[in-house]
């Protein structure tokens, strides 16, 4: 995965978070899952979970809070003919 590719999945994923943040904080973290479970592809996704592997990945709080939540694709297997 490319630096930038990585940017723009933490700066999309931070604004899905400041969106939440405006409901109540008992239901923000569910609302990130949800949204990104429902309009992510897998590939993004699975892309999230290596961002969420690094320690300083530059994640909101409440991304963090809502990765739980969020389904982790299977890994992709690669079919050689």
């Amino acid at each position: 995965m490319s630096h930038d590719t990585k940017t723009k999945l933490v700066y999309m994923a931070n604004q899905i978070a400041t969106f939440f943040k405006s409901q109540p904080a008992s239901e923000a973290a569910d609302g990130v899952a949800n949204h990104i479970n429902k309009f992510w592809e897998p590939r993004m996704r699975r892309q999230l979970f290596e961002i969420l592997e690094k320690e300083e990945n530059g994640l909101d709080a409440l991304v963090l809070q809502a990765a739980p939540m969020i389904r982790k694709p299977e890994a992709e297997t690669h079919q050689v003919r």
